[in-house]
């Protein structure tokens, strides 16, 4: 028997306003992991002896990490699971270093029920106080699904 999953908020649910905060560390296992994956061997994300002749002077994490940060917050908490990003625009105003604790901040700015989508202002903060980052979303949150009937299945 499979187990039924929670959508997300539905868009009349939501109001402009909604704060959400998302602390969080960058850790080793983290970065390894995201680079193993996306087999990106850039010295700049991991190898200190480079990294220190820069005006870095240490690693620093990738950027597309970051992002997938704010694209996990979006996925699990607002609006939840079964939305989806249809843009962002994500500003990366300092770098990020390994070990860091991050405060991400999202905001919705806007309710589109024609358009089912919101608008979604995120920036993260380095030890609460710098900010690292700054964007803007738009996203759809999940469709109300109808009643299950035999129909539905015809699809699989």
């Amino acid at each position: 028997m499979l187990k039924k999953r929670k959508l997300g908020r539905n868009i009349s649910e939501i109001t402009v306003g909604e704060k959400l905060v998302i602390n969080t560390k960058i850790e080793d296992k983290d970065l390894l992991l995201y680079l193993g994956l996306t087999d990106d061997a850039n010295p700049l994300y991991i190898q200190h002896d480079y990294a220190s002749q820069t005006p870095l002077k240490k690693p620093i994490v990738p950027a597309i990490m970051l992002t997938g940060m704010i694209t996990s917050a979006i996925s699990k908490y607002l609006p939840g699971p079964g939305s989806h990003i249809k843009r962002h625009d994500i500003h990366f105003l300092k770098p990020v270093y390994h070990y860091e604790q991050l405060q991400f901040w999202f905001e919705v700015k806007g309710v589109d029920i024609e358009d089912h989508s919101i608008t979604i202002a995120v920036e993260a903060l380095r030890d609460e106080k710098e900010k690292v980052l700054e964007g803007m979303l738009a996203v759809c949150p999940p469709y109300a699904l109808s009643l299950l009937d035999s129909h539905v299945l015809e699809n699989f």
